[in-house]
């Protein structure tokens, strides 16, 4: 093709306005410069069955991911995050820059396999072993920036203020080292991030104050302030010993706390959000805020129950993430978020919104606007936007016979593994017949390093 186009011909393709047949898209720069339907295949096209957007994920941990199933034994009193965190804090203390960037890598690409797009890397390992700063402020930025260029993912890079130990401005404790920033340190490490990703196509940088825990209220408003008109993501409400803990220190529940600063806005993104009342729901609806789900972080750790139906059901915006990365899969997220709702209300079909609605597609649709909403970016096959692609194979078990929204149902809720064939990332093909096109080079690194930190 001339001028670096392709052309990329699906079956069915699902597009902001619905499913559409026989579908080209004609691909240039990233994007996708010309959308045609209805259209006959023709020499030159490559062509796939199905096309839907690539999903987002609005939160991640991605160091995480190394040390995924080492926490399953049960501790010597009530095993919760609590105890879940002292086992993170002492893995995240071995880093070194080299060994985060292969297991970030890792992730990343497993992200893509798995439907995934773009990550929302919410990034606050900024130092060194001895929590001095790195002679690059932004050594950690710049690997993180090296995994999404080697794994082709888009990257929301969220770097993390960190300051204190608990409510109140509690002094941080010596496992929190490795995290720490004061505020003007924390200006110059967003700029070392931005500089970090400038080579990345559509890099975006945002900043995220880490919980209440984490900051005051005053560098709440310098944070936010910091961040310019980019996403602001912060852990809320995960705990309800958080829910106890801000009730003790303030009189308020933290969401309510939040919210009674007068920040928030349609750029926050307020994740987990679990465990919120009715006048919380309501005022996050209001906010125009981004609920970030982590479905199955959230059970692993066993957060709780975010209040799915009825949020939705009153204009709630939400988006998903891996988290903790104990499990990489987008189908998988959605599900457990079904699931979730289901065993709460004893109910099926629970996210659907009326009678003959399908719960898949509705979950897809609804994750992938509030996810794009929460990372800062658009999303959609659509003329102009990035060709930022899924495929799904229709000769997969559990798609037979299917079409349309039905082949979301099947994908979120009865295909296990495989039903991704192809994942374009603004246009190159990052996944081909389900396996990311470097895993081999990326495992083999992931591997090596795992070995030496475990």
């Amino acid at each position: 093709m001339s001028g670096g186009e392709q052309r990329l011909w699906f079956e069915h393709a699902l597009l902001p306005e619905g499913w559409r047949p026989s579908v080209r898209l004609t691909v240039a720069e990233g994007r996708i410069k010309k959308l045609e339907t209805a259209v006959e295949k023709s020499s030159g096209d490559e062509i796939h069955a199905v096309a839907v957007p690539g999903m987002p994920n609005l939160h991640s941990h991605a160091f995480q991911r190394g040390m995924a199933g080492l926490a399953e034994t049960r501790g010597p009193s009530n095993d919760s995050f609590w105890t879940w965190r002292e086992l993170m804090y002492r893995f995240v203390g071995q880093l070194d820059p080299d060994q985060f960037e292969a297991i970030a890598a890792m992730a990343f690409a497993e992200m893509l396999e798995s439907g995934f797009t773009r990550v929302g890397e919410f990034h606050y390992l900024h130092r060194d072993k001895d929590g001095a700063p790195y002679a690059d402020r932004g050594e950690m930025a710049v690997r993180a920036a090296a995994a999404a260029h080697q794994s082709g993912i888009g990257l929301t890079l969220l770097p993390v203020f960190y300051a204190h130990s608990g409510f109140g401005g509690l002094a941080p404790n010596p496992m929190q080292k490795r995290f720490i920033h004061g505020v003007d340190d924390f200006a110059l490490l967003l700029d070392a991030s931005r500089k970090a990703v400038a080579n990345l196509d559509d890099a975006v940088v945002g900043a995220a104050p880490h919980s209440l825990r984490a900051v005051t209220d005053d560098e709440l408003g310098k944070v936010a302030a910091l961040a310019g008109g980019a996403p602001i993501h912060i852990h809320i409400s995960e705990q309800m010993k958080e829910v106890e803990d801000c009730v003790a220190w303030s009189g308020k529940r933290p969401v309510q706390f939040l919210l009674e600063t007068g920040l928030v806005n349609d750029r926050w993104c307020l994740v987990h959000a679990t465990h919120i009342d009715g006048t919380e729901m309501e005022a996050i609806v209001k906010s125009g805020a981004v609920a970030g789900l982590c479905p199955i972080t959230e059970a692993n750790l066993g957060d709780g129950v975010f209040p799915a139906a009825p949020f939705l059901q009153g204009g709630g915006r939400l988006g998903i993430g891996s988290d903790s990365n104990i499990l990489i899969d987008a189908a998988e997220e959605l599900r457990v978020l079904e699931y979730g709702q289901r065993l709460a209300h004893r109910s099926r079909n629970v996210l659907a919104s009326a009678q003959g609605a399908s719960t898949g597609a509705e979950l897809y649709r609804a994750a992938l606007a509030g996810g794009a909403q929460a990372l800062g970016v658009e999303s959609g096959i659509k003329a102009g936007a990035p060709a930022d692609l899924v495929s799904l194979d229709l000769g997969h078990p559990a798609m037979t016979g299917r079409k349309d929204d039905s082949l979301l149902d099947s994908w979120i809720f009865a295909a296990r593994g495989g039903a991704v064939d192809a994942v374009w990332r603004r246009g190159n093909k990052v996944v081909a017949q389900g396996r990311h096109v470097a895993r081999d080079a990326i495992n083999a690194r992931y591997r090596k390093t795992l070995a030496a930190l475990l």
